[in-house]
C-alpha cells in the first residue's frame, strides 16, 4: 500500500514538473513569436529563467560575428551599462569552456574555486556560490551561453537543469530568427543611408549642411556614439573637425590633430581604414581622457579619397567595445568617398565661380584703361599704374576703382551732351 502511495506521490510530482516545464516553454514560444525584435527576446529569456530556477543572477552570452568570442547581451542584476562591454574568448573560463565543449556545467558550490572561472572586476560573479552554465544551440550549432548563478550552495534538482537546458535549446531558433531579422534591417538602413548620401551630395546644398546630413545619418546607421568628419590642412598638416553629430561642446572644440600624430592621421598617410578596438587603451590615440568622460570605445577611421589622395577622414565610434565588420568598414568607405566627391563638387563650383569673377574683373579693368586712355591721353601701362595706384592709396579694390572711373566717365559724357 505504501509503495503505491509512494509510486503515485512520485507520479504526482512528475506530473506537475512536466506540467510547468510545458507552461514554461508555452509562455517562451508565445512570447518570442510576437516578436522580432532581438533585445526583447533576450531580454524576456533571461526574465523566465531567473523566474523559473529562483536564480539571483542570470547572463546570456551570444557568439560574436566572428565566432571567435561571447559578448554578454542581456543579463538580470548586473549593471545595464554591462551589457555589450563584456566578453570572454572561446574557451575561457566556464563561459567560454561550455561555448567550446557544447556542455553544460553544474557547480552546487564555490564556483568561484573551480580552475576554469575567470574573474571580471566589475561582475559580481565571485560572489556567488552555485554556477549553471548551459550552452545555446540552433541548428546544432553552439550561439551563446546561459549563465545561472544563486548566491548561496544549491544542489540543482534534475529536473531543473532538464528544464534549462531545453530552454535553452527551443530559444536558439528564435535568436537565430531575431539576429536574422535584425541583420536585413539594417542591411535595409545601410542600402538607404547610402542612397540619402548620394542624394545629399547631388543636391549642390552647402558643404557644412552637406557634411553634416552625412555625419547624422552614418551615425544612425552603425549606432555611433559619436560620428565626425575631419578635413586636412596641407598648408598646416593639421586635422580639424568640420562636421559631427555629437551635442558635446567639448568634443566639438577638440584642438586641431597633427597628422603624423593621431589615429585619424596615421589613417590620412596610409590611406587605409584604421581600427582601434578602444581608444582609451591605445597609446597613439591622443585624447583618451576626453574619450572616457565622452563613454568612447571602439573606432573606425576611414580616409577620405579624392582620387589618390586623402583630404581628410570620417570617423565613427561605439560606446562599448565593437569588433567592425569588413562590410562596415566597406560601408564606411563608400560615405567617406561620397563625401569627398562632394567636396570635390564645390571647390570645383567655387573654382569655376572664382574663375567667372575674374573674368568680370578683367573686363571692367580693361574698358576703365580704355576711358583713361582716350580721356586722358595716356598709354595702357600709364592707365593700369593710375588705377593700381588709386586703389593701393584709397584701400579700395581694383574692380571698385575701374567702376568709379567707369562712372565718373559716363556722368561726364551725359553732361557734355546736355551743354551741347
Amino acid at each position: 500500500m505504501e509503495n503505491k502511495k509512494l509510486a503515485s506521490a512520485q507520479l504526482e510530482q512528475a506530473l506537475r514538473e512536466k506540467t510547468r516545464e510545458v507552461d514554461v516553454l508555452h509562455r517562451i514560444s508565445d512570447s518570442i513569436s510576437n516578436t522580432l525584435d532581438l533585445e526583447a527576446v533576450l531580454r524576456h529569456i533571461v526574465e523566465v529563467v531567473v523566474e523559473v530556477t529562483k536564480a539571483d543572477a542570470c547572463l546570456l552570452y551570444l557568439l560574436s560575428d566572428g565566432r571567435d568570442e561571447l559578448i554578454l547581451r542581456a543579463s538580470k542584476n548586473p549593471h545595464p551599462r554591462l551589457i555589450g562591454r563584456i566578453t570572454i574568448g572561446l574557451g575561457e573560463g566556464i563561459t567560454g569552456w561550455v561555448a567550446r565543449e557544447r556542455t553544460r556545467v553544474v557547480i552546487p558550490s564555490n564556483a568561484s574555486e573551480d580552475p576554469r572561472f575567470k574573474f571580471f572586476n566589475n561582475l559580481p560573479e565571485d560572489r556567488y556560490q552555485a554556477f549553471v552554465s548551459v550552452p545555446i544551440l540552433a541548428k546544432k550549432e553552439v550561439i551563446g551561453v546561459i549563465n545561472v548563478q544563486h548566491k548561496r550552495s544549491r544542489r540543482y534538482r534534475e529536473d531543473e537543469l532538464a528544464l534549462l537546458t531545453t530552454i535553452a535549446n527551443q530559444v536558439g531558433g528564435a535568436i537565430e530568427n531575431a539576429r536574422l531579422y535584425d541583420q536585413m534591417r539594417r542591411k535595409a538602413l545601410q542600402l538607404e543611408t547610402l542612397s540619402q548620401v548620394s542624394e545629399t551630395v547631388a543636391s549642390n546644398r552647402i558643404i557644412d549642411d552637406t557634411l553634416q546630413l552625412i555625419v547624422t545619418m552614418t551615425a544612425q546607421m552603425l549606432g555611433s556614439k559619436i560620428c565626425s568628419i575631419m578635413l586636412l590642412d596641407e598648408a598646416s598638416g593639421e586635422l580639424r573637425i568640420a562636421a559631427t553629430q555629437s551635442l558635446s561642446e567639448q568634443y566639438r572644440r577638440k584642438p586641431n590633430l597633427k597628422a603624423g600624430q593621431s589615429i585619424s592621421g596615421h589613417a590620412v598617410q596610409e590611406r587605409r581604414p584604421i581600427i582601434v578596438p578602444d581608444v582609451t587603451k591605445e597609446r597613439d590615440y591622443m585624447y583618451p581622457d576626453l574619450a572616457v568622460k565622452e563613454g568612447l570605445c571602439s573606432l573606425l577611421s576611414v580616409p577620405m579619397m579624392m582620387r589618390d589622395k586623402a583630404i581628410g577622414v570620417i570617423n565613427s565610434y561605439t560606446s562599448v567595445p565593437h569588433n567592425f565588420t569588413a562590410e562596415e568598414v566597406k560601408l564606411m568607405q563608400a560615405i567617406a568617398n561620397q563625401a569627398a566627391i562632394s567636396i570635390e563638387h564645390t571647390t570645383l563650383l567655387e573654382k569655376s565661380f572664382e574663375m567667372q569673377e575674374a573674368l568680370a574683373v578683367r573686363k571692367l579693368l580693361d574698358r576703365a584703361k580704355g576711358y583713361l586712355m582716350r580721356s586722358q591721353k595716356l598709354t595702357e601701362e600709364e592707365a593700369f599704374k593710375l588705377i593700381q595706384r588709386q586703389s593701393m592709396d584709397l584701400r579700395k579694390s581694383m574692380r571698385e576703382i575701374a567702376e568709379a572711373i567707369l562712372l565718373a566717365g559716363d556722368i561726364q559724357e551725359r553732361a557734355e551732351k546736355r551743354g551741347a
